[in-house]
């Protein structure tokens, strides 16, 4: 019975995928599902795409080993989003683009979008890879089927439903997602295991301090939570690629406010259900094993059904919006600029380029505003292009197939990933670190220092990241020092490329202050 409720939930996400392909009728549509959602629909895919697998599943699994103090890693997740959403996601939202990447070319002029594309790639993929694998388990105690195909069934459902409609596919099985986590976590798992484990008092009593403290965990470790997710959630492309969703500054503030409160009570319950589970199936060796163990120990098969889909919503919605992300980012970010740059003329003469994004930054305000949008472009007009090289460049008159071939493409490279990966924990654990090193100060400096220019940021990105992996490899990838010095020398480079060289040109800080003060 409890395979059959998650057949049903995956029917049912395709379904919404069919949905969501008649309402994207446009790139913007299919990006960023036209940057027209309310605060309700807001709310719900940000706190969906958030709070995937790690937070799901390795919620519970830390507050069986951990305790309380076992909410620190998905509290982090929701201090991100508070922050976010409080202090920039108004003033992303007003930029009108579609990546992270073109925020630092608008801001400083032509020089990172394929360094920080790149990372930006990378930290896409690992995170959607980590999710397929996480889901793949489940379809594994499910179905008893092997890896191989677990993540092939899996991560074929993910990509069709996402290819589909986009990001209005991904937005209608977001919320979705996000009502089935609601109903599966808070009002079947939370009261259930509480009730079997004797009520929360008896449980608080019968637990040895370091497992009922907020602090337990240490804080070294809440602070190596907080510098890697919070600090994480505020630059991540999946992250912002929802804020370009909202349809004003008030939503992105509010919805994501909301979305990050619920962030912090989805990690408190994930901790006491560990917690609880300590007393009903004690003795588990993995701690990732726990929710699947509790699940079964304590539920009948219809509500062991309903929470198993409530796990693979959280696992399948983190999965989706990263691979939208990558995809986005890739071809964004990495291909058009490249073949722009070989192929495509820009036309001069009345403002409007042909090529990508990056090809007519700063020669006035207009051009840079233009081209970070992504909005402007006419067609190469080259008769002679494949159809291959057609699709990778944005102006070929079916924008949706040409985002679509991306998806697909970097879907498969997922599943790949997840086959053959023998440490997911360690790649996403890599991914987060660069991510953080290699890019925070550039894109916060962006937003709050005017002196900030293209030369700090490549000196940023580059010690920062460099630095990290050093330290990763002397001291180990979870050493929370590679994160803290790598923090420290992007500050620096920062800073020192910044005053060392010329302020950014007043024609791009032009059309930087026309985007973000408007």
């Amino acid at each position: 019975m409890d395979s059959l409720v998650v057949i049903i939930y995956l029917a049912a996400m395709v379904g919404f995928g069919v949905w969501g392909r008649f309402k994207a009728h446009n790139q913007e549509d299919f990006l960023v599902a036209g940057r027209r959602l309310g605060g309700l629909l807001y709310t719900g895919t940000m706190s969906a795409v958030v709070l995937g697998g790690a937070s799901t599943i390795g919620g519970v699994g830390l507050g069986y080993t951990a305790g309380l103090s076992g909410m620190w890693l998905v509290f982090a997740i929701g201090l991100g989003i508070i922050a976010l959403s409080l202090f920039f996601a108004p003033k992303i939202q007003k930029l009108e683009i579609y990546t992270v990447s073109q925020m630092l070319e608008l801001r400083y002029g032509k020089g990172s979008r394929f360094v920080s594309g790149a990372i930006m790639t990378a930290y896409g993929l690992m995170i959607s890879t980590t999710s397929t694998v996480a889901y793949a388990t489940v379809f594994h105690a499910l179905f008893d089927l092997n890896k191989v195909w677990s993540v092939l069934i899996g991560g074929g459902i993910v990509i069709l439903y996402s290819m589909l409609g986009g990001m209005w596919s991904i937005t209608l099985t977001d919320f979705v997602q996000f009502f089935i986590q609601t109903i599966g976590i808070f009002l079947i798992m939370l009261p259930i295991v509480l009730s079997k484990s004797g009520g929360i008092s008896e449980l608080f009593s019968s637990l040895p301090e370091s497992h009922t403290s907020p602090v337990g965990i240490g804080w070294e470790a809440i602070l190596g939570y907080i510098l890697i997710y919070t600090l994480g959630l505020l630059i991540g492309q999946d992250i912002w690629q929802r804020v370009f969703t909202a349809r004003s500054p008030g939503v992105a503030r509010w919805g994501g406010f909301s979305a990050g409160v619920y962030c912090l009570l989805y990690a408190v319950a994930g901790a006491l259900i560990g917690m609880a589970a300590t007393k009903i199936v004690p003795g588990i060796e993995v701690q990732d094993d726990v929710f699947v163990a509790v699940v079964d120990a304590s539920m009948s098969p219809v509500l062991a059904g309903i929470v198993l889909a409530a796990a693979l919503a959280a696992m399948m919605s983190t999965a989706s919006g990263s691979l939208m992300a990558a995809s986005t980012v890739c071809r964004q970010d990495i291909v058009e600029p490249i073949l722009a740059r070989k192929d495509i003329v820009p036309e001069r003469g009345d403002g409007v380029g042909a090529g990508a994004g990056a090809k007519d930054t700063a020669t006035d305000g207009s051009d840079a505003s233009a081209s970070a949008s992504g909005i402007s472009g006419s067609k190469s007009g080259s008769g002679a292009k494949s159809t291959l090289v057609r699709s990778l460049v944005r102006e070929t008159g079916d924008e949706i197939r040409d985002s679509r071939i991306y998806l697909i493409v970097l879907g498969v490279v997922t599943l790949v990933l997840a086959m053959i990966m023998p440490s997911v924990v360690e790649a996403l654990t890599v991914a987060y670190n660069l991510l953080v090193a290699g890019l925070f100060i550039p894109i916060l400096g962006g937003l709050v220092f005017k002196r900030g220019t293209i030369v700090g940021v490549m000196a940023g990105m580059i010690l920062g990241a460099v630095t990290t992996v050093v330290v990763m490899i002397v001291a180990g990838i979870y050493a929370n020092e590679a994160i803290y010095l790598g923090l420290i020398a992007s500050l620096v480079g920062y800073l020192v490329g910044s005053f060392a060289s010329k302020p950014t040109s007043p024609e791009v800080m032009a059309a930087w202050k026309e985007r973000i003060t408007r």
